[in-house]
């Protein structure tokens, strides 16, 4: 493993474990989270040139007042400019010493669609759950080359099942996207993109290749024969002739100053 990722290993963890010991339920998402959920084909993100860039975290809201102390304790600061741009929703923490960023959700991923990780964050430790990293990923609407390349991670170390241990839980996922139409779309939309990126990378092998897109096959053959809503019915006969997702400004990581 190349240093830069093994320190990005090390600092989450370090993170993780201060939280633990302090009784925050904190749990880690993104690339981070996929790399250490893969130990066997984590690999396949160094040889497609994945960089991790920073640290995503997740967290009730209720532990909101002690994120400040934690977090400063660990060398981690805000900036109140930054915080105004998400208000109660994330805050967004850098380290003086290194640079490096860690941001923090609070109940739910609120992007181009919204994930509820309520009374979900018990189900896996350090990272949120496979099922969710999958969510995390797929439901970006401007979906671009590095969540795809980290989907093929999870899915080529990880089976489709019924469980969320180790497992993506298709039943948990066609059941959300049954009642959300727009968020069906986008999922499915992009979980195709998945498919035809692993069928098109050099890096994969055959077997890889094979691997990720039965996976996907299966997975958007059980979330189209899930049975849908009426809400997600009436929503369908509209289409993508209306726009079907939120609208996402992303401050960028260098508007984040710490005195």
């Amino acid at each position: 493993m190349e240093s830069s990722i093994r320190e990005f290993f090390d600092e989450a963890l370090k993170i993780l474990d201060e939280a633990q010991k302090n009784s925050i339920v904190l749990r880690l998402m993104g690339a981070v989270a996929i790399a250490i959920h893969c130990p066997q084909f984590r690999y396949l993100q160094e040889k497609m040139k994945r960089q991790l860039t920073d640290l995503d975290f997740m967290t009730y809201s209720k532990y909101r007042g002690y994120l400040k102390p934690f977090f400063n304790n660990l060398g981690y600061f805000t900036d109140p400019k930054v915080d105004t741009l998400y208000g109660y929703k994330r805050k967004i923490y850098r380290n003086k010493a290194t640079g490096r960023v860690a941001d923090v959700f609070f109940d739910e991923l609120e992007m181009s669609h919204t994930v509820d990780f309520r009374g979900r964050l018990e189900l896996d430790f350090p990272t949120i759950t496979l099922t969710d990293l999958l969510l995390e990923k797929m439901q970006i609407v401007k979906i671009n080359e590095k969540d795809v390349k980290d989907t093929i991670v999870l899915l080529r170390e990880h089976q489709i099942g019924k469980v969320e241990k180790e497992t993506v839980n298709r039943e948990y996922v066609a059941d959300i996207l049954s009642k959300d139409w727009g968020f069906y779309y986008t999922v499915t939309q992009n979980l195709k993109k998945v498919r035809e990126m692993a069928g098109n990378c050099g890096e994969l092998s055959k077997n890889d290749v094979e691997d990720v897109q039965t996976k996907v096959d299966r997975l958007l053959s059980l979330i189209e024969n899930h049975p849908k809503s009426l809400r997600w019915k009436i929503r369908a006969r509209v289409g993508n002739r209306k726009i079907w997702y939120n609208e996402v400004e992303e401050a960028g990581r260098e508007e984040i100053r710490i005195g």
